[in-house]
């Protein structure tokens, strides 16, 4: 049985990967910052559970002893918006979103290179915000932009290992329900901005991971998820 360890497991789209990886028939590993939130969602799956938290290297270097017996796959979710214009960058909050995004995932290969197995993979997350500017968008979009060349790079630096990212729009995973009313306004607005006339679902992106962790002959690839928003110039 194929192990896979989902970094921001416990919520979203993390933990949609997470059900949909046992229920597929992979050994989950479900890594989180909150620890109790990761052991809950373990729980409740038939998982294992470990702290991780990409703002802090011993973590991962912790995570990886203690699954030293090997992995199969990564897939790494973790963010730490800064939604602001650069007049109102905070270096501090500014460093956490890299760290989330690009720091942490290159540091996740550094401590997990010695026990991901040859035939295996590591899928990163980015973002359409990367290919589409805007006021308040800076860092977020930085950020999704760097991912693509994280995987590409990590792709060749850990060969054979396979290293892809997939680059969402705007979907419905949970993670706009704090918006409360105002969610349904920004999904008819991200709607109206693709070529498909919708926004994404949780399983358009979860379908993608999956066929990722399988896909033997893609590596160093951003596989595009947001229904040709980036084709749009709405």
């Amino acid at each position: 049985m194929e192990r896979i360890l989902v970094i921001g497991g416990a919520r979203a789209l993390g933990a949609a990967v997470a059900r949909r990886a046992v229920k597929d028939g992979y050994d989950v590993v479900v890594g989180a910052r909150d620890l109790a939130a990761a052991e809950a969602l373990a729980r409740e799956i038939g998982a294992r559970a470990v702290r991780v938290d990409l703002q802090d290297e011993s973590t991962l270097a912790a995570a990886a002893e203690r699954l030293k017996e090997g992995v199969d796959h990564i897939v790494t979710t973790g963010s730490a918006p800064h939604d602001v214009r650069a007049a109102g960058l905070d270096r501090d909050r500014l460093v956490a979103a890299f760290t989330a995004k690009v720091i942490g995932p290159m540091l996740v290969a550094k401590h997990f290179a010695p026990v991901l197995r040859p035939t295996g993979s590591m899928v990163l997350f980015s973002g359409v915000v990367g290919r589409r500017p805007g006021p308040g968008s800076l860092v977020k979009g930085v950020t999704n932009g760097a991912v693509e060349f994280a995987a590409r790079h990590l792709a060749a630096d850990l060969a054979p290992v396979r290293v892809n990212a997939v680059s969402p729009g705007v979907v419905d995973s949970g993670a706009w329900d704090r918006l409360g009313e105002g969610k349904a306004a920004l999904l008819s607005r991200s709607a109206d901005k693709t070529l498909v006339g919708r926004h994404g679902v949780s399983d358009d992106i979860v379908d993608t991971v999956m066929w990722l962790l399988r896909a033997g002959f893609v590596s160093g690839e951003t596989i595009h998820v947001e229904g040709g928003a980036r084709h749009t110039s709405a």
